[in-house]
């Protein structure tokens, strides 16, 4: 999802974004004191979306392993609160506070891609993903193409990509233990021009 900066060199603390956040009638995410707001998402994104909460969430009925959609906010730093499209957590989901609505735990997150986000998503997104202790897999997913992007922590340390293209092929989700057919992931979803 793209998003703008609601008021430029408008600087806001993480108490007062918090505050303004959970009044607001439209998510925005928290950059180093800064807010940005969120747009709306196209069909193919909520398609894709769609399918893949319905896909992992089927898988992981006997598992401890949850999957959250996009209003589950996730705190990567002091200095940034983000909307994942997905984000699963295995076991007890850590909160920051009673209200509940932001997670600190994720071990998997995943980003459906629009053209105006995948340069974000794929870099200073990530980076700061990265900063997540818990994080272990983290999944990036074409809108207008079936392709998935993998990146899976190795005990090295190191974010170890992975690549898989048509409708043929499937996905292992290591860090939640589900196995995604990307024919599934894109099922009803038309391709058009970017």
């Amino acid at each position: 999802m793209a998003v703008r900066a609601i008021q430029e060199m408008q600087q806001y603390t993480p108490e007062e974004y918090l505050k303004l956040e959970r009044k607001a009638e439209y998510k925005s995410e928290y950059i180093n004191g800064e807010i940005w707001a969120m747009s709306g998402a196209s069909l193919p994104h909520n398609e894709i979306a769609m399918n893949l909460s319905v896909e992992i969430t089927s898988k992981l009925q006997e598992s401890s392993c949850r999957l959250f959609a996009a209003d589950m906010r996730v705190q990567t730093s002091a200095t940034h609160y983000c909307y994942p499209d997905m984000v699963a957590v295995c076991g007890k989901p850590l909160v920051e506070d009673k209200h509940q609505d932001t997670l600190l735990n994720p071990i998997l997150i995943i980003e459906i891609l629009s053209p105006s986000t995948q340069r974000y998503d794929r870099g200073p997104k990530f980076e700061r993903y990265k900063s997540i202790e818990s994080l272990r897999e983290y999944i990036t997913v074409a809108q207008y193409e079936p392709r998935i992007e993998r990146y899976l922590l190795t005990e090295a340390g190191a974010w170890e990509p992975t690549v898989v293209e048509g409708l043929e092929s499937s996905i292992r989700l290591d860090s939640i233990g589900v196995e995604l057919a990307l024919a599934r992931v894109y099922e009803r979803v038309e391709f058009s021009a970017e």
